[in-house]
């Protein structure tokens, strides 16, 4: 693996953590609007400019996802999407004030590690 596939692959996976948190802010601020509107949920997601910016952030995600698989295989590139748990469960709490437990953090510390054997077990 080259030092520009890496980080190919880290932007990737950091790219879609950042729009998966911009979504999931949007989401919220859509919801309160959409009930003390009494309109629609959907148009509301529509209009809100953190849903159409995470929408984006995970369109570009996608693409350099894409330059990724061109250079790596598969079953090298995946398993880096393991980081993407622990950026969203760090970033949930941080950023969205989000709450996790002890199991959480262990579930994703157990994936990671697997994330850590794959890579390592590659020639």
């Amino acid at each position: 693996m080259t030092a520009g596939s890496l980080l190919l692959v880290l932007f990737a996976v950091i790219a879609a953590a950042s729009g998966q948190l911009m979504l999931k802010h949007g989401m919220q601020l859509a919801t309160a609007r959409a009930r003390g509107s009494g309109g629609s949920l959907v148009v509301a997601a529509a209009t809100t400019p953190w849903v159409l910016l995470g929408l984006v952030v995970f369109a570009v995600s996608a693409v350099a996802w894409l330059g990724a698989l061109s250079r790596l295989p598969l079953s090298v590139a995946y398993p880096f999407n393991a980081l993407g748990y622990i950026v969203i469960l760090i970033a949930s709490i941080l950023v969205l004030h989000e709450r996790a437990n002890l199991l959480t953090w262990a579930g994703s510390l157990l994936v990671v590690s697997g994330l850590v054997i794959v890579v390592l077990s590659k020639p």
